[in-house]
């Protein structure tokens, strides 16, 4: 493992995607700007395959992002997004004085229960979506259909879980806010059907992102991310059918406020 990957100082080294803020890069940016935690970014060139280079297969061998190294707990990896966030709950909250873990043990069901419906369900269904819509060589109606289709159940599902709530468990933000969040203010948007939007189909869902959007670890979050993009615009890959680059998340963000 590289010695040098500690050299900038901070005490977390999170490797990234160069030019974009993946949604799982986001919810982890979220935690540690709550938690107070300074973290470096390493950006990877996808296009180069880097991912599944050293240094960073080094620390995953799955090859995949996000990976966060813990410089002061002897450059101890993980991977997996949520299986991140909740080590730094563990390692770097240990009494859950942040409360993102929930107040009492249900609560704390509650977010693990969450937590892993978010990487079971949302995640997947919305990564397939974005695949066959943008980046599959030819388009398939069929799939592009059924992964709709589970993007619509999932709103849904948080739709009737939020329509008497403000947060997902408990009375304040958890980690559960922060998983959900960014597939649905990043890629909702690009991936609904025509003519339908979070706000106009999924109110309750709007009115949660709008009080998420309003804290600053958020806002601040969406801003690098926003610079990023503008950064390595060039090295973002074309997409098929209309050919566009990702663009900025900043006009949905807006229609939200």
């Amino acid at each position: 493992m590289s010695s040098e990957l500690g050299a900038h100082g901070k005490p977390f080294t999170l490797f990234n995607h160069v030019g974009m803020h993946m949604p799982n890069i986001v919810k982890l940016c979220i935690l540690m700007k709550e938690l107070k935690l300074p973290y470096e970014c390493k950006y990877l060139d996808f296009t180069k395959n880097e991912q599944k280079e050293s240094p960073h297969i080094d620390y995953n061998p799955n090859g995949r992002i996000p990976t966060l190294v813990d410089h002061t707990n002897n450059d101890f990896p993980v991977w997996e997004s949520n299986a991140i966030m909740l080590y730094i709950m563990s390692r770097h909250d240990p009494e859950n004085k942040s409360c993102f873990m929930g107040d009492t043990p249900e609560e704390k069901a509650q977010v693990m229960q969450w937590l892993f419906f978010q990487a079971s369900g949302q995640g997947p269904y919305y990564g397939q979506a974005h695949w066959f819509i943008y980046l599959h060589p030819e388009e398939v109606p069929s799939a592009i259909e059924r992964y709709q289709d589970e993007i619509l159940r999932i709103l849904g599902v948080l739709e009737g879980h939020l329509k008497d709530r403000e947060w997902i468990v408990g009375d304040k933000p958890t980690l559960a806010d922060f998983a959900f969040l960014p597939y649905n203010i990043f890629y909702a948007p690009r991936l609904l059907p025509e003519g339908i939007t979070v706000e106009d189909r999924f109110p309750a869902v709007g009115a949660w992102q709008k009080r998420l959007l309003s804290m600053n670890s958020v806002a601040d979050t969406i801003n690098e991310r926003e610079i990023e993009i503008k950064k390595y615009a060039n090295t973002i890959p074309i997409f098929r059918g209309e050919k566009k680059r990702m663009e900025p998340v900043l006009p949905a963000i807006e229609a939200t406020a």
